[in-house]
């Protein structure tokens, strides 16, 4: 299937914005979301597809670069398509556009197509329609991996509530950013916004865990470690390059 780029116009309300007017990080990984799902819908290869063969996109790596947030009553146009096919799985990028036609955010995904039932990666083209991508990137990345740290400057604790699990039965992808920005002290995040963003999903999250965050924080650059408190799983890397507001 030939395809062309999928676009959608939000606007931005003020239940998703943060003390300053800017587009909550949460939100705008939400956005993307489902910006995703309803362009993959449309290729014939979403979670209807899925649903019906047993399968389910697994969120494995994301990088949002911001140069700056939309603002409460801005209203902002979304761009995203599938960039890059591997064997068991797909890079799709975006781009956030401004009133003016400028380009605000850029981003880009990369998601594994499983077996849900085992848990196993699967192939796309032994389980997906036939669809070609287009080849041009947002950000040119391959995820590079996000580096361990043993110096931990601040940890905290968070419980995974109902509301963090999504219909795959584990902790949405966003939640994670969200947790890992949170996990700085207090004056330094009030005082800085997320800059560049670096997310690694590893493990599941389940209703009812309790998550540590380690933290390391060296200048402008922090560095997460999210682990179940039970058995200390790592289920996600995060890394952040903040600036000041």
């Amino acid at each position: 299937m030939q395809i062309k780029k999928f676009e959608k116009e939000y606007d931005v309300k003020s239940y998703e914005c943060d003390k300053n007017g800017g587009l909550r990080l949460l939100t705008l990984m939400n956005i993307f979301q489902d910006i995703a799902d309803s362009h993959a819908s449309a290729l014939g290869i979403g979670i209807e597809h899925c649903l019906a063969h047993g399968l389910a996109w697994i969120g494995s790596n994301y990088i949002i670069n911001i140069e700056r947030l939309p603002q409460w009553h801005e209203k902002i146009r979304i761009v995203t398509w599938p960039a890059v096919e591997k064997k068991i799985g797909a890079v799709r990028d975006f781009l956030v556009f401004d009133e003016k036609g400028l380009v605000i955010i850029r981003a880009s995904s990369q998601c594994v197509l499983i077996n849900y039932e085992k848990r196993r990666p699967v192939s796309l083209r032994d389980n997906l329609p036939e669809y070609h991508i287009i080849d041009e990137r947002a950000l040119f990345t391959d995820f590079p991996k996000i580096e361990d740290f043993e110096a931990v400057d601040f940890q905290r604790c968070f419980a995974i509530r109902f509301d963090d699990i999504d219909i795959n039965n584990h902790v949405n992808n966003s939640v994670y950013p969200l947790w890992a920005s949170e996990a700085v002290p207090a004056p330094f995040r009030l005082s800085h916004r997320p800059e560049t963003l670096e997310v690694a999903f590893k493990k599941e999250g389940l209703f009812g865990e309790d998550v540590n965050v380690l933290t390391r924080l060296d200048g402008l650059t922090s560095l997460h470690s999210i682990q179940a408190q039970s058995d200390g799983r790592e289920l996600a890397k995060v890394k952040i390059v903040w600036k000041e507001i």
